[in-house]
């Protein structure tokens, strides 16, 4: 027992664990564990400022490691805005990927603000299953690969949020034999292969009234106590509410991914949460020309803007329409819509037109 306990507070030293207050620093917000290689964190600023990801890197420690390096790391980039969020998506976008290299979705590049870790070799951080812990980190990485993750070796190193528990392996289901596939479940204690997966194969919602990260790593990590699940992929349906089915004649399946890019929490002030529940429903997307924004009427316009930046087209006169609809169909490439509310609140969504 003696050793237990001293091996515990031996990891809890290294990782250089911290205490935040409520609505005070970056937390994980969602966690995607998709099929193949879509995979994603969205990482929420519960703030009144932005705050720039590259003082932030994470981190993951695989199948129950208790130690992770800096080939298991990488440094990120970007800004979270006030009350945003910044969705980091694994950097898988070549569509001639085979194998490991197969490409994410188009449905998830489309959500993604920045692509990290493109290259298995040189960082393993963003190619987690459903049983790897990861991290969410303040610090700059050392440059040597073989470098331990800890306060000693990482300037300026603090956790600010951790998903699952480092150095436990989570069992695959029970009556499964299939290598490191496992997942934490549904049913205690969480890590036994009993209940359901869902840490695999499933994308994780915080709850939103969570409203800091977890900064000590967990006695059992319990999924559901601050998370809500969805699976990774959904079946199409038509208008009927109908299976659509492709032509091998099976279902055609969707990426689950229409929650990335807002978070409800009960950090964000009303006119946040309010111009939310506006723009999340922008679809199809990505889209052959035609793209709708489902809202509650209270939108003032909607700005349509290219990569470099600039202004194609500006709708107005929308107040009180609940479902407009936009004829991009001269259009190819990436786009952004900049919505803003009737108080002048706004938010950028990424489509993609084919």
């Amino acid at each position: 027992m003696r050793k237990l306990l001293l091996s515990i507070g031996l990891l809890t030293s290294t990782l250089g664990f911290s205490q935040v207050s409520d609505c005070s620093q970056l937390f994980i917000s969602e966690y995607v564990e998709g099929w193949g290689n879509n995979k994603a964190l969205e990482i929420y600023n519960p703030t009144a400022a932005d705050i720039n990801l590259s003082g932030y890197f994470v981190a993951r420690y695989s199948n129950g490691s208790t130690t992770a390096t800096v080939a298991n790391s990488v440094q990120l980039s970007g800004i979270v805005p006030a009350h945003g969020v910044f969705v980091a998506v694994l950097d898988k976008r070549d569509p001639n990927g085979v194998g490991q290299e197969a490409p994410i979705w188009d449905s998830l590049e489309v959500r993604g603000d920045g692509f990290f870790s493109p290259d298995y070799n040189v960082s393993s951080a963003f190619y987690w299953n459903g049983n790897d812990a990861v991290i969410l980190a303040k610090g700059t990485l050392p440059t040597t690969p073989t470098t331990l993750i800890n306060g000693a070796n990482v300037t300026g190193f603090q956790i600010v949020d951790v998903f699952g528990k480092i150095g436990e392996n989570p069992a695959n289901e029970t009556g499964s034999s299939s290598g490191n596939d496992g997942a934490w479940s549904t049913q205690f204690p969480y890590s036994s292969g009993l209940g359901v997966l869902i840490t695999s194969d499933h994308s994780m919602i915080r709850k939103a009234t969570i409203k800091k990260g977890v900064t000590a790593n967990p006695s059992f990590f319990d999924p559901m106590l601050e998370y809500d699940t969805i699976p990774a992929v959904i079946v199409r349906l038509d208008a009927n509410g109908d299976t659509l089915f492709g032509t091998s004649g099976n279902p055609i399946l969707d990426g689950n991914w229409f929650s990335l890019g807002t978070h409800d929490c009960a950090c964000n002030p009303a006119s946040v949460d309010e111009l939310n529940e506006n723009s999340l429903m922008v679809y199809p997307n990505p889209s052959n020309g035609i793209v709708n924004v489902r809202n509650n009427g209270n939108l003032k316009s909607i700005q349509l803007v290219n990569s470099l930046g600039q202004t194609v087209n500006t709708v107005t006169n929308i107040s009180n329409k609940q479902l407009i609809t936009l004829d991009l169909n001269d259009l190819r490439g990436v786009y952004f819509l900049k919505i803003t509310s009737q108080n002048g609140e706004q938010l950028l969504r990424k489509v993609i037109l084919k």
